[in-house]
């Protein structure tokens, strides 16, 4: 399913944190949103997935716009995994994936056998099918990012909404998951810090800056140095990974010129338009 995000806005607190912001996403890309911490990025994303209302501009899921939909039909279109869920949430592991079955159930009757059946096999494409009997505020990080992610999937939505999912993960394991993120075949939205894991796994890179984005386009066409160092302040080398041949980046050291305080009034973060690959 196709996503259209128009002219966005979005405040907080009474001060704006995105502001203009237009990309669109066609059906199965993963498009991976980049940026440097209070960029914009988790407002973005709870705006897609409705969580948040715009102060200005409009999502369209497949031409309709989100607005329109009541929380039963958003549910259908979209799966969220956001960054914040409480550690103490006593429920076990199988409960907490059968929520994600909510907005296909009828009424509040008992989980039908298929929806059962939905979410062990969710449990068990993320590699957590031995956790379904254990209680989530038992599980570590790393677990409860896999259940919540299984949860995502056994929503059986066309588009997906993913904050950070790779946090709390070891290395295989951030791997492991955003192969399957890829393999779903919908329309991902994910927030990532790992440039390079976003270049390996991302169909299309959008970056942010003082919640507006800067850049948009394949890996290859956005990830250069100059876009390293003036967004996120790091000197960085670009070399070709020794199998894929894909650029990969190697951080040398935090650029001198790279200012604690992110002044809106800074001109050291390029517009788009100044952005240009090497």
């Amino acid at each position: 399913m196709r996503v259209d995000i128009e002219n966005i806005g979005a405040h907080r607190g009474g001060r704006p944190v995105i502001t203009d912001v237009s990309v669109s996403v066609p059906s199965g890309t993963v498009l991976g949103l980049l940026g440097p911490n209070g960029s914009g990025k988790s407002t973005l994303l709870r705006v897609v997935s409705g969580l948040a209302a715009p102060s200005a501009g409009r999502v369209r899921f497949g031409g309709t716009d989100i607005a329109t939909l009541n929380r039963r039909k958003l549910a259908q279109h979209v799966a969220v995994m956001a960054q914040e869920h409480s550690e103490e949430f006593e429920i076990p592991v199988l409960d907490m994936v059968l929520l994600g079955r909510i907005p296909h159930g009828r009424g509040y009757g008992r989980d039908s056998d298929r929806d059962i059946a939905v979410a062990r096999q969710a449990l068990a494409r993320v590699g957590a099918a031995h956790l379904v009997d254990r209680s989530f505020s038992a599980l570590s990080g790393g677990e409860r990012q896999r259940v919540l992610f299984a949860r995502a999937l056994a929503q059986d939505t066309p588009v997906l909404v993913l904050d950070e999912p790779t946090n709390h993960l070891d290395i295989a394991h951030q791997l492991e998951l955003l192969d399957l993120v890829k393999a779903t075949d919908r329309t991902v939205l994910i927030a990532l810090h790992d440039l390079n894991l976003a270049a390996r796994s991302c169909d299309a890179i959008g970056v942010l800056a003082e919640g507006r984005l800067l850049s948009h386009g394949t890996p290859d066409e956005v990830l250069h140095t100059d876009l390293i160092r003036s967004v996120f302040g790091v000197e960085s080398t670009a070399v070709a990974h020794p199998r894929s041949g894909r650029q990969h980046f190697l951080f040398d050291a935090r650029s001198p010129s790279r200012s604690d305080s992110h002044d809106p009034a800074d001109q050291s973060i390029p517009t788009q338009e100044e952005i240009t690959a090497p």
